[in-house]
């Protein structure tokens, strides 16, 4: 006998407020994050601040929503994030919000581990003929709060497209839904900077043919993919898929067809760019989504011959320790997959990473410093440090001596800080 599931669709239908009702208090709520974000449930958490107590968020770090922000959430809901966002940081200046340390192949483990939710809400695909609906852009924890929460809320938007390896949810599982119809967010590329420029035409001189790639996103990280674009075979083993990633993909020049694991598929995590990039992904039999558990697992991402992580920083001294997430101890956004990808490309076979920044921070602070400022999260420990690039030049640091280290970061600092940094070396004995 066929199962009607429309019949069951039709039931769980409500509204924003009906979905809204779900959360009781002392519940833990996990949001799907990035694309796949529940914008409209979201938009509304504020408005049950009143009748609810010690209710516990995880989301990612994107959206500007009031019950993360507002006076009066303290102890109603409060939320925490693997990632910062500026809305989650003044969040957490008004007692609302608290960052979770994590590498992102841990993600999924805390959240069963350590904050095991009963609510699970996401954004996902319309139904399909088998009654399932898909968490489709993001699964960086979705696949592990889905499989523990009690209580599964969807926002169903026509917008979001299905890709292969998506979470899929059935009709039978969900507690409620809501029917909703709003662009998916996009993220524009940044236009690069002539000194962003430079520091990617010096890192294209490290990458090779059939290289395996992880790249992040931003202006630098776009300019480093443009530079990619007379290369062959390149394969892809990364955290979020980009507008530069789906150009390299449609152009033909990540192919897959050298690498070792994973043969032909472009796999990645999460993904953040253009429509255009999310349909894209649709189409495309090659490109699958991958749970954080598996994709940033060190153990998985060194399986890849030739895999080449390539990251950006906020810091770094002398030694090679590198900071990715705060100034001092202000935390502007998080560990992510940055160790995760390091570590796996160093010890893969033929693997690299690469470090890639400009010497100067737009305020026109150097990045190359002595030590790190005081409270500043060591993201990258030094023993990890491999290539780094400035516009300035390259330093290979993997194996060095602190001395070799100290001499060669010099080297590729703007050059208005290298005899500063020249002195404070020889204070802290390193040359």
């Amino acid at each position: 006998m066929r199962t009607n599931y429309q019949a069951m669709y039709d039931a769980r239908k409500g509204t924003v407020e009906d979905c809204l009702d779900v959360i009781e208090s002392g519940n833990v709520v996990a949001f799907a994050a990035a694309c796949n974000a529940p914008d409209a449930i979201l938009s509304q958490m504020h408005t049950i601040a009143d009748r609810v107590t010690d209710v516990k968020c995880i989301k990612g770090h994107e959206g500007t929503y009031p019950f993360i922000t507002m006076p009066g959430m303290d102890g109603r809901i409060n939320t925490g994030s693997f990632f910062l966002g500026k809305d989650l940081e003044n969040g957490m200046r008004a007692g609302n919000c608290t960052y979770i340390p994590a590498d992102m192949c841990d993600y999924s483990t805390f959240t069963q581990g350590h904050y095991p939710c009963n609510v699970f809400i996401a954004a996902a695909t319309p139904m399909d003929e088998n009654g399932n609906m898909q968490v489709s852009l993001d699964m960086m924890f979705e696949d592990a709060t889905y499989a523990c929460a009690d209580k599964i809320v969807l926002e169903i938007n026509p917008r979001l497209p299905r890709v292969r390896g998506g979470l899929d949810i059935n009709i039978a599982d969900v507690t409620r839904l809501t029917e909703v119809d709003y662009p998916i967010q996009e993220i524009p590329d940044l236009v690069p900077t002539a000194e962003e420029i430079a520091v990617a035409k010096n890192v294209r001189s490290l990458m090779r043919d059939g290289d395996c790639i992880q790249i992040g996103i931003g202006s630098l990280p776009n300019a480093i993919a443009e530079e990619l674009f007379d290369l062959k075979d390149l394969g892809l083993h990364t955290e979020m898929a980009t507008n530069t990633i789906g150009k390299l993909i449609d152009a033909g020049v990540v192919n897959g067809e050298r690498k070792n694991f994973k043969h032909g598929q472009h796999l990645f995590i999460f993904a953040g760019g253009s429509s255009e990039l999310y349909e894209s992904l649709g189409r495309n039999p090659a490109c699958r989504i991958v749970p954080a558990v598996y994709c940033a697992d060190p153990m998985i991402i060194m399986k890849n011959d030739n895999m080449v992580s390539i990251n950006t920083c906020v810091e770094m001294d002398l030694t090679g320790n590198i900071c990715s997430e705060s100034i001092g101890p202000r935390i502007i956004s998080g560990s992510g997959g940055a160790f995760d990808y390091v570590y796996g490309a160093l010890h893969a076979r033929g693997g690299r990473s690469i470090m890639a920044f400009t010497s100067k921070t737009k305020k026109g602070v150097s990045k190359i410093v002595p030590m790190l400022t005081q409270g500043a999260g060591v993201t990258i420990p030094r023993n990890y440090a491999d290539y780094i690039v400035t516009e300035y030049g390259i330093a290979h640091l993997r194996a060095r001596s602190l001395k070799e280290r100290a001499l060669a970061l010099i080297s590729i600092a703007h050059p208005d800080v290298r005899d500063e940094l020249t002195y404070q070396a020889k204070k802290l004995f390193y040359i």
